[in-house]
């Protein structure tokens, strides 16, 4: 009797012990399979880091559309003192369907077009990928290209009346900033000036005058980009070589506003339609590319590159109103063929940061575009600081455009500044360094 027990609490505890081992084999198995699959994910995506060339991630611009609000939503679940924005959550019904639907199936429901762009051929080929999200584009509206209008012929000059200039109009513009008075308040719009409820955050006030050095180049690929009311007639698609009524007034406007700060600045007019022999549209960024290599032998300073372009949308989908002004929202666009586009998106993304905390509402965001959605490099592998900016829409004022180039302006002339600042103490300390070697 007694050794049957003893046989018995024998087989028990061997039982355990088998259970036990068989237990303790599993958790090992899952152990190491864990960490190969989080050892091979790891690998992946530095591989992937360093191979992809491109800024368009496999997850197609879905982390650049989740606002920084779904996170705060998240943590609050869990931390129910954490201080949350006002405002409808993220995690409502509406939101999180159409996000699950879009993550799954990669059709945006807020755009019907999508749900048949990849079953027609060439539909989805104009689609950019968002890189950067931004407050004045919720509904993450793409930016639309510009195509020559019907109406050209084959040398793609205009009608000579498009280019008569718009009688002026004797009604006044309702949001047209008046000029503040030397040492008055400012009135809403001046770029001079951070939205209520923001921090200033401009440099102090520069020379004057810019120096003979040009250190900013701006141009147009697409020059003959015009705007309905500076034409002073309403046309889906306008274009005019006029520079008065097409995209060279608002690279006009930039580049007074930086030669204003003291940021010598360059800017091309060239209209290669007119000047071009056997012009031909689809070569656009090489006459431009051109055009900028010509400009870097006449000035070995040159370093920000800005293409100036507009978007083909209407007025209530690129224009943003604040403190009571009206201004252009700008969409920031980056190569897929650049090398150089980490610095690139780098670029754009202190402008789009820096308006985001400023100006919401003007940036609608910074996309990027493949070879198959455009030229796909932009010129942008010519220097780190080189960006294309659709500035508006077709319906755009000159009001509008004139504000919204003068606060990009100012942007531009901050970081401009800023660089400088952190290359000269650089300098200084590289200096001070040798000097103290030669010292010992």
């Amino acid at each position: 009797m007694r050794n049957g027990f003893q046989l018995w609490n024998i087989a028990k505890w061997r039982a355990k012990m088998l259970h036990m081992l068989s237990m303790g084999r599993t958790f090992l198995l899952l152990t190491l399979g864990s960490f190969i699959f989080f050892v091979l994910l790891g690998l992946g995506g530095m591989a992937e880091h360093k191979l992809n060339s491109s800024p368009v991630s496999s997850m197609k611009g879905f982390a650049a559309s989740l606002s920084s609000k779904f996170f705060m939503d998240m943590l609050g679940m869990e931390l129910p003192h954490l201080d949350k924005e006002k405002g409808a959550s993220t995690f409502s019904g509406e939101k999180m369907t159409t996000f699950v639907f879009q993550m799954l199936t990669s059709v945006n429901p807020r755009d019907p077009k999508s749900l048949i762009a990849k079953e027609m051929p060439g539909m989805g080929a104009n689609d950019p990928v968002l890189l950067r999200s931004a407050a004045g584009n919720q509904n993450l509206d793409p930016p639309e290209d510009f195509h020559l209008p019907p109406e050209t012929n084959e040398k793609n000059e205009q009608p000579s009346n498009i280019d008569q200039p718009k009688k002026p109009d004797k009604t006044p513009d309702k949001t047209q900033v008046k000029e503040p008075e030397p040492g008055g308040k400012k009135e809403p719009g001046d770029p001079g000036k951070a939205v209520e409820g923001t921090k200033e955050t401009h440099t102090p006030a520069p020379p004057a005058k810019a120096s003979g050095k040009k250190v900013v180049m701006i141009y147009h690929s697409h020059p003959r980009e015009a705007y309905n009311p500076l034409m002073g007639k309403t046309s889906s698609n306008p274009s005019s070589k006029s520079p008065s009524q097409n995209v060279m007034v608002v690279g006009k406007y930039l580049a007074d506003q930086l030669e204003k700060l003291g940021v010598g600045t360059v800017h091309s007019e060239k209209d290669y339609a007119s000047t071009v022999k056997d012009y031909n549209f689809n070569f656009s960024y090489k006459y431009s590319r051109q055009t900028v290599k010509e400009a870097f032998a006449q000035n070995s300073s040159l370093d920000y590159l800005i293409d100036i372009h507009r978007d083909s949308q209407r007025h209530d989908k690129t224009t943003t109103v604040i403190n009571g002004a009206s201004y252009a929202q700008v969409f920031f666009i980056i190569g897929h063929e650049n090398s150089n586009w980490r610095k690139n998106e780098a670029f754009a993304s202190k402008i789009h940061e820096q308006l985001e905390k400023s100006y919401p509402g003007i940036s609608r965001g910074i996309w990027g575009k493949t070879s198959a959605q455009g030229n796909g490099e932009y010129n942008q592998s010519l220097s780190g600081n080189s960006i294309l900016v659709e500035v508006g829409g077709i319906d755009s004022t000159n009001e509008e455009l004139k504000r919204t180039a003068e606060l990009l302006g100012q942007i531009i002339a901050d970081l401009y500044y800023k660089d400088q600042k952190a290359e000269k103490a650089n300098t200084d300390k590289s200096v001070s360094t040798d000097t103290a070697g030669a010292k010992s």
